[in-house]
């Protein structure tokens, strides 16, 4: 694994209690990188990851708040900018399926309004909320924002029809984003193929073994795995933007 100097960087990192996003900032607070990690106010696990990055003796802030409220974002987002006071690396991980098990495409009855709704707001309003809050402070540092997509935007199935459309939409979002915000500040994605973490998505063990025996690796991804790509696409990589890295191994060949 390769390793970084980012003593006296500052990064933030979105759904961060958990899963990626913990991974994420573990990664980070490895490497020297001072982290903000956000997470949903009433969310017990947000103060408990910030907890266990302490007592691995790594630095880390809490940033609670919610990518799906147009304005409570903007506040998170200030605020942990304001409490680091810089930012090099914006990972925007945050969210959310909206649902239990997997709702197969033909069930239409089951995406409801309220359903795109929550994630639409998430998803996708949420990486856009989150990048125009933050350009201001990376333009600085000629820092970098990494965008949490997935194969289920690049044409595979994913949890529902409406999870992949947002999820497309990020894909879409973070190459307009590198337009937008270069030459300062580099935009990429990671797209995750099946990986094993605290998901709301109950797959079942046949499902399971399906995603490792279709992966030419033979393997499911861990946090890790994504991690290191985030880091990667943050601190290296100088000459990538706009694109979106798929990290699944193998599985969508």
């Amino acid at each position: 694994m390769i390793t970084y100097d980012l003593t006296g960087k500052a990064a933030l990192v979105t759904g961060g209690a958990s899963g990626i996003g913990l991974a994420t900032s573990a990664m980070l607070g490895r490497n020297g990188a001072t982290v903000a990690v956000n997470f949903l106010a009433n969310d017990p696990r947000g103060k408990e990851a910030v907890g266990k990055l302490h007592a691995d003796g790594l630095k880390a802030i809490e940033a609670p708040g919610d990518v799906g409220d147009a304005v409570d974002c903007e506040r998170m987002v200030k605020r942990a900018i304001d409490d680091l006071g810089r930012l090099d690396l914006l990972a925007s991980n945050a969210g959310t399926p909206g649902t239990r098990r997997k709702i197969e495409p033909h069930q239409l009855d089951l995406i409801t309004e309220d359903f795109w709704s929550t994630l639409l707001q998430v998803n996708l309003l949420g990486v856009f909320r989150c990048a125009k809050a933050a350009a201001p402070a990376l333009k600085p540092t000629r820092g970098a924002i990494v965008n949490t997509a997935s194969i289920a935007g690049l044409g595979y199935a994913g949890s529902s029809l409406s999870y992949s459309a947002t999820k497309a939409g990020v894909v879409s979002l973070t190459q307009n984003l590198a337009r937008a915000l270069g030459p300062e500040v580099r935009v990429n994605a990671v797209a995750p193929g099946a990986v094993d973490s605290a998901w709301m998505v109950e797959w079942t063990e046949e499902q399971r073994r399906a995603s490792i025996e279709g992966a030419a690796l033979k393997r499911r991804c861990t946090p890790d795995d994504i991690a290191e790509v985030i880091v990667f696409l943050g601190f290296g990589a100088a000459m990538v933007t706009g694109q979106t890295i798929v990290v699944d191994g193998g599985l969508t060949l």
